[in-house]
Parts: C-alpha cells; structure tokens; sequence
C-alpha cells in the first residue's frame, strides 16, 4: 500500500512538470493581438448589427410582409441566435478550439450577410413594390424568396454562434493569467471590448441604417457584408499572434461522471475530512487550474469516495471513470453550480434594460422630439444608453480602477460582484426616475397636448431629452452589470468551458426577454379590467407605464435582495482548503 501512495504521488508530481513545461512554451503577446482580436469584433459587429437593427422595417416595407409576421421572424431570429451561442461553445469547447471556431463562423457570418444583400439587389430575390398600403393588396414573397432570406438568416445564427461565446474567450486567452500585468490586460480587455461594441452599435444605428432608410437597402446591406468581409481579413492577418487554445474534449462529460458517480455513491457516509481523503488524481497536461477543496455542495463529493470495487490504472487515473471521479472534477461541477443563481439575478437584471429598448420608444413617440426643423426618430433615443457606456468605460478603465485598486487592493478596483451589484442598483434607479419622468409626460399630454401632432395618442409638450436620464442610468448600469457578468463567467468556470461560459451570458439575454413577454402578457391580462384600465395600451396616455415601471423596479429590489444575500454567500474559485501541502505531508510521511 505505501509502494502504491508513493508511485501515485511520484506520477502527480512528473503529470505537474509536464504541464509547466507545456506552458512555458506559450508565449503570450498581449495587447499586441488585441488590435486584430478586437478589429475582428468591431467590423463584425457593423455588419450585423448594420444589417438587423433594421431588418423589420426591411421586411414589412420590400418583402411586403405584415407587421406581426416580421416581428414573428425577428422574434424568432433573435431567440434561436442567442440560444444557438450554447451549440457554438460546445463545439468550440469539445472539438475545433476557439480559433478555429471564430474563424468558420466569421466567415459563414460573411456569406450571411452576402445573401440578404443579394435579396435587395436582385429584383427576383423580393417581392415586386407595393403601391398601396393594405398589405393583403400586395404580393407577399414566394417560397424561393422566403428561403433564400433564409438561407441567409441562418448563416447569420451559425456566425452568431461562434463568434458570440468564443469572442470574449479567445480575446481573454491572449493574456498570461499568472502574471500581474495579463491580470490586468484581461481585465482591460472586457472594458474595451464593450466600448468597441457600443461604438459599432451607435455607428450601425445611425449611419448605416440612414443609409438603408434613406439612399439604397441594396447599398446599405453591402456596406455590413464589406465590414464583415474586413472582419475576417484583420482575424486572419492575425493569426501568427494568437495563443491558441486546443480543444481538450467534451467538458460536460465530466460534469454528467460526477453526477452520476455521486448518484450511485449517494447511501455512502460523508467524510470528516474530505480534502484527506477523496480520490486525488489531476490529468497530465490538463489547461485547467488545481482547485482547492470547498465544503459547499458536500452531496458532490460522494463522487469521489474511494470503495473497494473502484480500480486504478498505472497512471494512477480511474479504471473506470463511471464509478469514481477525481476531487478536480467535483470541484469542477461545484464552479458551475455555484454560477448559477448569479445567472439568475442577472436574469431579473435584464428585464429592465429590456424595458428601455421597447416601452422608451414607446414613450419616445408621445414626446415632443423636435430639434429647431429636426424631429429625432424614436428608437434614436437608445443611443444615449450606449453613449454613457462609451463615455464611462474609459473613465472607469483608466481613472476609477486605478484609484479603487489603491484604496481597496483590489485586482479590479472592486470584486466582480460587487461590480455586478453596482449595475443592478443602477437598474432600479433607472427604472424609477422611467416611472416618475412617464408620469410627468402623461400628465402634460393630458392637460397641454402639442395641437395638430398624434401618433398614437396626444403628443406631450414635454421634451424628448428627458428620456436622457434614465437611459443614460441604463447605460451605466449595463457598463458595470453587463461586463462584470462576462468576467465573472470567464475568470469563474473551468478553463476548459470558457466558450460556454460566454455562451450563457447571451442566453441570459435571450432569457430576460421571454421573461419580460411574460410579465407583458399577465400586465395586460390582469389590468385589462381593472379600475385604473390597462396599463399598457397602444396609446400610453390611456395607460399607466409609471405603474408598470415602479412594478419593475419592485421586482429590482426583490432580485436586489436574493443578489446580495447570493454574493454573500459565493466562494470565489481557487479559495477553499489547499490540498496541495497536504499532499506532500501525505508524501514524506510515505517516505
């Protein structure tokens, strides 16, 4: 027995050296790949975002179709794109890496968006003009057209899948993580990758959709296909820069061995001391870090309770890895479990940045939104969200971090939840100062409506720009809530899961919105026959949005609450018991 501890402990040591020595030959350039690696995003985000910002005026006003059946498309569209980012990181994860992974969706994300310019350019490719606007008068499109769009939509999710989830990830690879200064560049990395990704948005909502609306579809789709086609060549030109990462596997077949494992193991006794006792073995050349033992979700560690029907190989790995798993692997599975109900409250989060792309448009149309001769368009207004991120994320990165740091020794200023918690905080205000200015404008449109001018109601005399301070509240909230929650995932998932980990911050969003259907639809059910009326009728002055608003917000602080109560009780990955000395005492008394 004591012969076979030390061969076992002799092999971890050998497995170790063979994984700094892998390492060593990793050479890490930095920012030297992030003009590349965030050029990349930056065209590849003009593009799409050029192309689908716009895309439901594109198919109600050339393809002749009904407004329900559009925003049916889109609906399903941006649901099945954000869901697909699961599929991209598992095979990003499992099979191609994350290089290679980005660099097939880049390009099918190029041929996508050639596609739908093709629909414009081509007369056989659209329905012919509608010179009326009863849609039922109009042809609607073939079944050849209506595929060919298709056709290129799901080019466009398949680009989506592989970019989206892997973006972030192969961007934070580019840093060495045991060094101080890749520390830091990952953390910069994150900030200006959302500032890039605003920039293209306020871009793409502007000028290329002008172009759209105003000069040519054709043009203005082949503006986004030349950026994504400049997207690839700056990736590519690239590539003898990049770290990188191989694909070591399927990750989440370890995670469903220690659910199993566990589940067979489920009648065996808890340990004392599980950190003495559960079965220690970490795979030669593994990408993932050591974890410390941690004594939440206890149920897992059974997994590793070594019987004696479990059997070894000369590696001092399990025979069979269905009836014992490794405590790295437990520990593993406890990472992401413990992501979760952080997930969760970032879930809630986001119904209310949802609120801001719908009902503030909503709200947009019965102000008064004129500028001497010029009347801004509704959705326009959303741009002041994203302008506060562009502002604030510089400030942040470079005056805000570097302060906190010397006052708190904080690598980020502030840990990654309490930076979540900040934009969560934010949301709620956001939300109320929505209700309170709603409030005022309806009131105004009641008592001094701006006479000759309706949309769908009476026009408030009250100014557009009051719109600014809560959307500028959305945009700081999302600045801290939104890139707090990529790094969160990325530094606290397994490095082997990474795209995955980027994966479930889009689902989050895809989440948010069903959730946020849902609280419309029961709204309307509910209010329809209440004494104060509906409160989201099409004309909002017949409505009460402030009371939904103020809804949302109480919603806020309940998932304030449960967040803070959460953070309070996560244990960050890489802090718990270190097995590490313990080996070794285990080793010499061998010896």
């Amino acid at each position: 027995m004591e012969n076979s501890e030390r061969e076992t402990m002799v092999e971890v040591k050998k497995n170790e050296d063979q994984c700094s020595k892998a390492e060593e030959k990793v050479i890490y350039r930095g920012w030297k790949a992030m003009p590349f690696v965030i050029g990349n995003e930056t065209f590849e985000k003009l593009g799409a975002i050029g192309t689908l910002s716009n895309l439901l005026v594109y198919l109600t006003t050339v393809f002749n179709m009904s407004s329900v059946r559009a925003a049916t498309i889109i609906n399903i569209f941006n649901g099945t794109t954000n869901f697909s980012t699961l599929i991209g990181a598992f095979v990003s994860d499992t099979y191609w890496g994350r290089f290679k992974t980005v660099a097939c969706a880049s390009i099918a994300s190029f041929m996508g968006l050639v596609l739908i310019d093709f629909t414009a350019i081509f007369k056989d490719l659209h329905p012919p003009p509608c010179k009326t606007q009863d849609h039922n008068a109009c042809k609607g499109p073939t079944g050849g057209q209506m595929a060919f769009l298709a056709a290129g939509l799901g080019l466009l999710i398949v680009g989506a899948a592989g970019i989206r989830p892997c973006n972030f990830a192969f961007g934070a690879d580019q840093f060495n993580p045991k060094t101080e200064a890749g520390k830091k560049g990952v953390n910069s990395f994150f900030n200006w990758y959302f500032f890039t990704f605003t920039v293209a948005q306020m871009l793409s909502l502007t000028i290329i959709v002008y172009v759209q609306s105003n000069v040519s579809w054709s043009l203005g789709f082949g503006i986004p296909a030349i950026l994504m086609l400049m997207s690839c060549a700056l990736f590519f030109m690239g590539s003898k820069l990049y770290v990188k990462v191989k694909a070591s596997g399927s990750p989440m077949t370890s995670v469903a061995q220690v659910i199993v494992v566990a589940f067979k193991k489920r009648k065996l006794k808890p340990l004392e001391q599980p950190w003495l006792s559960l079965f220690v073995y970490m795979p030669p050349n593994s990408m993932n870090a050591k974890l410390p033992y941690t004594h939440q979700f206890r149920c897992l560690d059974k997994a590793a309770i070594e019987t004696p029907e479990d059997e070894k190989n000369p590696d001092g790995s399990a025979a069979n890895p269905w009836r014992l798993c490794s405590m790295q692997q437990v520990e593993e599975l406890k990472c992401l479990v413990r992501v979760l109900p952080i997930w969760a409250a970032a879930l809630v989060y986001y119904v209310v940045i949802v609120q801001q792309h719908t009902y503030a448009t909503f709200q947009a149309l019965q102000f008064d939104r004129r500028v001497g001769k010029f009347e801004i368009p509704a959705a326009s207004y959303y741009v002041f969200l994203m302008l506060a991120m562009t502002i604030w994320i510089p400030i942040y990165d470079r005056l805000v971090v570097p302060f906190l740091q010397i006052r708190t020794g904080i690598e980020g200023g502030i840990t990654v939840l309490q930076r979540i918690g900040a934009g969560i905080f934010l949301s709620i205000v956001s939300m109320i100062v929505s209700a309170i200015v709603e409030e005022r404008r309806r009131s105004i449109a009641l008592t001094d409506p701006i006479p000759g001018i309706r949309t769908r109601g009476d026009i408030s005399s009250m100014s557009g720009f009051w719109l600014v301070p809560q959307l500028a509240l959305a945009g700081l909230a999302e600045a801290f809530t939104a890139i707090g929650q990529v790094e969160f995932y990325y530094k606290q998932f397994p490095e082997n899961m990474r795209s995955i980990a980027g994966s479930l911050f889009f689902c989050g969003m895809a989440g948010s919105s069903y959730l946020s259907g849902f609280l419309i639809a029961i709204v309307h059910r509910t209010t329809e026959g209440a004494a104060t009326g509906n409160w989201l009728p099409e004309d909002l002055n017949k409505g009460r949005l402030d009371y939904f608003y103020y809804m949302i917000a109480a919603l806020g602080v309940v998932n304030f609450g449960y967040f803070l109560f959460i953070a309070s009780w996560y244990q960050y990955k890489g802090t718990g018991i270190d097995t590490t000395t313990l080996e070794v005492e285990v080793a010499e008394k061998v010896v």
